[in-house]
């Protein structure tokens, strides 16, 4: 059946601005890291994806190896965008990166000229798209001098290949450094794209002040610790689980006790351990967007329901923050 998107998709969602740019984003984003690559039904990333779009979800984040195998994610978003969301493109918000192992040899990942421009070729190859709206490094290099991975951004920018130019995985320092590179170069950074969570906070180490004064919005992934912080795992580790299936999560990893404390704090707020766990993620103004995951249309809305949690009270933070043990390091 063709799509038609919802009549009232804008009026479901929060939109906020990155930084001090022109582009705002909405509070709750979709990422297609996992279950968008070839060992999914793509029906049912196509539902998730309509789902998403008509909850007014406008940008949705890639990279080149998302998926299983490598690219696959790009690749059906790609064959579902020109079905379903060609007609939409210009509402869209679409992201794509660079930086970790896409193709063999020493062209093949990190921040090189070479390999970043290449991957953008290759990402926009599969996605079937003329541009991405955001163009991610994904992980500094450290053996690559930054001037080059900032220029090569800059070069995306400047092509036409890209609208916008992010960095992911940064420290305060490098993000400090890139932002100057950047501003000389005549194309602002937009974005930074970390990870942060309840029980993995190190961007409140500095980051987030850094990208304050700088002007750069931030998108965080990894909101719910690849699960850790919702029910799935309250009574154990279910044998279709991340934990059980997963090479990113693994059981020893999950501390229950901490889940449930937590669930306990939701739960008298009307909301699942997830819905707080995202909402707690936006309680910052310096966080533009949060990036979801979702396996289906009913685990995205439930997620998506987070935007109408009340707000903190202190008390509530107070014991988040006691239950919590915070991190000083990207993870």
């Amino acid at each position: 059946m063709s799509y038609a998107a919802a009549d009232d998709r804008y009026e479901k969602t929060p939109y906020v601005r990155s930084g001090r740019s022109g582009l705002k984003l909405p509070q709750v984003s979709l990422g297609l890291w996992h279950n968008f690559g070839d060992d999914r039904p793509i029906e049912n990333s196509r539902s998730i994806l309509r789902a998403a779009f008509d909850r007014g979800v406008t940008h949705f984040d890639l990279a080149n190896n998302y998926g299983v195998p490598y690219g696959s994610a790009e690749r059906n978003f790609g064959a579902i965008f020109a079905q379903d969301f060609r007609p939409y493109r210009d509402e869209l918000v679409i992201s794509t990166k660079a930086g970790y192992d896409m193709w063999p040899g020493p062209y093949g990942e990190w921040g090189s000229r070479k390999y970043v421009l290449a991957s953008l070729d290759q990402s926009l190859q599969r996605m079937g798209l003329e541009y991405v709206d955001i163009f991610y490094s994904h992980r500094p290099d450290p053996e690559t001098p930054l001037e080059e991975t900032m220029g090569a951004l800059d070069r995306a920018v400047r092509s036409g290949k890209a609208l916008y130019a992010g960095i992911s995985n940064y420290s305060a320092e490098q993000t400090a450094q890139a932002a100057r590179i950047m501003r000389e170069l005549g194309t602002p950074l937009l974005i930074h794209q970390p990870s942060y969570s309840m029980i993995n906070r190190w961007i409140e180490d500095g980051l987030l002040d850094t990208l304050e004064e700088e002007g750069i919005g931030c998108i965080v992934y990894s909101p719910l610790a690849q699960g850790l912080l919702t029910d799935r795992y309250l009574d154990g580790v279910p044998a279709d689980s991340r934990a059980a299936t997963s090479r990113f999560l693994s059981a020893d990893r999950i501390d229950r006790d901490l889940a449930r404390d937590l669930n306990e704090i939701a739960g008298a707020r009307g909301q699942s351990l997830a819905q707080m766990a995202l909402s707690w993620v936006l309680r910052d103004p310096r966080v533009t967007s949060v990036l979801i995951g979702a396996s289906s249309v009913a685990q995205l809305e439930n997620n998506l329901a987070c935007v109408d949690g009340p707000a903190f009270t202190e008390d509530e933070l107070e014991r988040i923050d006691k239950i919590t043990r915070p991190t000083s390091s990207p993870s």
